[in-house]
């Protein structure tokens, strides 16, 4: 291995590396998995001049330390929390210049779930189908980071145009809206559970992982009680296990399921389900479907 990597210090309580995902596997029970906050990915990126799919590492909730093998240029987003470099303070959310050797510690989320980190190059392992994205459900991609390891980076690139310095970054949410457009089995929902769903308080629980997001609230009742064969699950789609509480699927959702699925939450919403710490109230905001013309 060449100088261009970097060693793993403290692993956290889950750091993976993830990109842009695997889309359009789903026919071989591949789901598309990667970051899970998409936007914040793509942003650190840009931040050290990558493209905006280069694999970064998504930290949960405890952050990380690595220590780079060669001065690189290293971004820290997505959830906030403090920095340092060699101990000392740097900045959160704008491209740093680490030495060689240097320690960099992404410390715990100070609001929010999921910090990323991106260095100038990307993270080099190997891609399985064409991404070098951990899936927890899978097994595909690389193991979750342990303390010792030592990964690859891509090639050095050139530092981003205008320095590549702070830019505004959105909060982790106070409280979570999801729209979802319902279907394909609301029909198997009495009205008073659809009501309950489009009216309720619900909350995010803390056994909520890169699968799903579970929430606790008022179950559902279900106006088919039989068995539903297993059928395709798509990003997003709205769950209702036999307690009759919602879960949201994330991006290492299995591919088939069996239990009804009451709607799908809009793309764009999920990035902030994926920084919903537990307790964070969430609101299901129906929409209707586009007429054809």
């Amino acid at each position: 291995m060449s100088d261009r990597a970097f060693a793993v210090v403290r692993a956290g309580a889950l750091t993976t590396v993830q990109d842009g995902g695997r889309a359009g596997h789903a026919h071989l029970g591949v789901p598309r998995s990667g970051a899970l906050d998409a936007p914040a990915a793509r942003l650190v990126n840009r931040l050290v001049g990558n493209a905006e799919g280069a694999a970064v590492l998504e930290t949960t909730l405890t952050g990380c330390a690595v220590r780079p093998r060669c001065p690189v240029t290293v971004a820290v987003g997505g959830a906030p929390c403090r920095v340092t470099v060699d101990g000392r303070p740097a900045a959160w959310g704008a491209a740093l210049a680490v030495p060689a050797g240097a320690v960099l510690e992404a410390h715990p989320a100070v609001r929010g779930v999921r910090s990323y980190l991106a260095f100038a190059g990307g993270v080099a392992v190997e891609p399985v189908l064409g991404s070098r994205s951990t899936d927890l459900l899978s097994g595909l991609g690389p193991d979750p980071l342990t303390d010792g390891a030592v990964l690859p980076l891509g090639p050095g690139c050139a530092p981003p145009a205008g320095g590549g310095g702070p830019v505004p970054w959105p909060a982790p949410p106070g409280e979570l809206l999801l729209r979802i457009r319902l279907g394909p089995r609301d029909d198997w929902f009495t009205a008073g559970a659809l009501r309950t769903l489009a009216t309720a308080l619900y909350r995010v629980t803390s056994s909520g992982n890169r699968i799903g997001l579970r929430t606790d609230g008022p179950p559902l009742e279900r106006a088919v009680h039989g068995e539903l064969a297993s059928e395709g699950m798509v990003l997003g789609a709205v769950q209702v296990p036999p307690d009759g509480r919602p879960v949201v699927f994330l991006a290492d959702h299995p591919t088939t399921g069996g239990y009804p699925v009451v709607g799908v939450v809009a793309e764009p919403d999920l990035a902030a389900a994926a920084q919903a710490v537990p307790g964070t109230p969430v609101r299901f905001l129906p929409v209707r479907r586009r007429r054809r013309t």
